[in-house]
C-alpha cells in the first residue's frame, strides 16, 4: 500500500532557481496602468523574459498591509530565474525599469534559496547555491542557517480553505501588527494572489536571529498553531532566503546592500 506522503511528493514539480521579488508603491497617476497590469495577470511574463520559471504579480491590502481592503497602489512582483545571470538580466532590464518609474517606492531584491516547505501551484522551490562563501543551504525542516553578516528574508504564502477564511482572518490582523513593530524586521508587505483566500506575506530582517524569533513568538506562533490545529490551508509554503542584492527606496528608507555574488553579475549600484 503506498504512503499518501509519497504520493503527494510525485505530484510536485522541484524548481532549482534564484529568487526575485519587486515591491511597487505606485504614483497616483500610473495607478490605472497598474491596475491594468494586475488584471492580465503573470502569463504575459513568461514569453518576455528567458529562464524564468515561475511569475506571480499580486496585488496588496491598504497601506502594504495583510488587509481584506485592498490597496490601491501598492503590488509586488515574485520570480523564480533558472540561474542569477537571467535573474539580474531582468533587474537590469527597460521592462522593469519601466515599472519604477511609474512608481512613488520601490524596493527589489536578489534572493538565494536557504530552505523551502510546501509548495505553491505544486512547485517546490530549491537552492542553486548561489549562496555566498561560508553560508550553506539547507533544506532541512528546522535547521537555521547563519546569516554570515547578510540580510535575510521569508515568504510565507497559502491558498485558504474557503470553509477556513473566516477563522484564519482572526488570526491575520494581530500577526501582521506583530510584524510591523518586530525588532529587527526591516521592511514587510503582505500581498495577495487572490482576495481572501490565496494570500502571501514577505518579509526582510537584518538577521537569522530576529526572523526566528518573530516567527516563534507571539500573534505569529499563535495563528501557526492554530493554522495546524483547524487545516487553515489546502496549500502552503514558507522560504527562508538570503539577500544577495536590493535597491530601492521603502518606508521613506534606501536600501542598497550587496552580496559577492551580487557584485560579480554587476548589479551594485
Amino acid at each position: 500500500m503506498s504512503n499518501p506522503s509519497n504520493d503527494i511528493d510525485r505530484k510536485l514539480r522541484l524548481l532549482n532557481g534564484v529568487v526575485v521579488v519587486v515591491l511597487f508603491d505606485f504614483l497616483p497617476e500610473h495607478r490605472s496602468w497598474a491596475w491594468l497590469k494586475l488584471m492580465q495577470g503573470a502569463s504575459g511574463f513568461y514569453k518576455n523574459l528567458p529562464g524564468l520559471l515561475f511569475a506571480k504579480i499580486m496585488g496588496s491590502g491598504e497601506g502594504g498591509g495583510f488587509s481584506l481592503r485592498p490597496s490601491s497602489s501598492h503590488q509586488g512582483l515574485i520570480f523564480l530565474f533558472d540561474g542569477p545571470q537571467s535573474a539580474s538580466d531582468y533587474l537590469k532590464s527597460s521592462e522593469l525599469e519601466g515599472y519604477r518609474s511609474k512608481a512613488r517606492e520601490w524596493w527589489q531584491g536578489l534572493l538565494g534559496v536557504n530552505s523551502c516547505r510546501g509548495s505553491w501551484g505544486q512547485q517546490a522551490w530549491q537552492s542553486v547555491g548561489l549562496l555566498p562563501e561560508g553560508v550553506e543551504a539547507t533544506a532541512a525542516q528546522h535547521e537555521v542557517p547563519s546569516s554570515n553578516g547578510l540580510h535575510v528574508a521569508s515568504l510565507t504564502r497559502g491558498t485558504v480553505r474557503a470553509t477556513k477564511a473566516l477563522s484564519f482572518w482572526r488570526y491575520a490582523p494581530a500577526a501582521q501588527a506583530d510584524l510591523n513593530k518586530a525588532q529587527g524586521c526591516e521592511l514587510s508587505m503582505g500581498l495577495g494572489e487572490a482576495p481572501v483566500l490565496r494570500q502571501c506575506t514577505f518579509s526582510l530582517w537584518k538577521d537569522t536571529e530576529s526572523m526566528v524569533q518573530y516567527a516563534h513568538q507571539g500573534a505569529h506562533m499563535r495563528a501557526i498553531a492554530a493554522a495546524h490545529k483547524h487545516g487553515f490551508f489546502t496549500e502552503s509554503m514558507f522560504v527562508r532566503m538570503q539577500v544577495l542584492h536590493m535597491r530601492g527606496l521603502w518606508g521613506g528608507r534606501t536600501f542598497d546592500a550587496n552580496a559577492p555574488a551580487a557584485r560579480a553579475l554587476g548589479l551594485a549600484s
